[in-house]
């Protein structure tokens, strides 16, 4: 496996993949249109984000979406993961570690002092996260009131 940056002709196969990307991290709840995912995911590379991709054999085993935010508080600058995404096929074969090392190097090598990323509860990933040292800073709450 090889980690690489993503190239125009990798965007066709992501952008396909990215409803079900949400849909997974979502844990089911959110089933975007492919439309709206290709939207949200194309406003995030106009703004400098980019892929990581995960490669065997010119097949993308799967990805990681970083870019650049700030705290809303101390305006501080700061990397973020949008998304990690493992094709079903290929999960629990180690891909997800080494993407996820590969973004925070590149957020290292840019001079970031912190990298955040959101996950729902209950997501298998923040096993992972937690092993690479990532700990809970904020907890989201929600009431439905249907």
């Amino acid at each position: 496996m090889i980690i690489r940056k993503a190239v125009p002709s990798d965007l066709n196969t992501i952008l396909s993949l990215t409803p079900l990307a949400i849909y997974d991290g979502t844990l089911g709840e959110v089933m975007p249109s492919e439309e709206k995912a290709s939207s949200m995911s194309k406003a995030l590379l106009e703004k400098g984000g980019f892929y990581l991709l995960a490669v065997e054999q010119d097949e993308i085993l799967g990805w990681v979406l970083v870019g650049a935010t700030k705290d809303s508080f101390t305006e501080q600058a700061l990397g973020f993961i949008y998304e990690l995404y493992i094709r079903e096929q290929y999960r629990g074969q180690g891909h997800s570690k080494p993407l996820l090392k590969a973004a925070t190097e590149h957020f290292r090598q840019q001079g970031y002092k912190e990298v955040r990323l959101s996950a729902r509860m209950g997501n298998r990933a923040v096993r992972i996260y937690e092993d690479l040292g990532f700990m809970t800073k904020a907890v989201s709450m929600s009431l439905n009131l249907e």
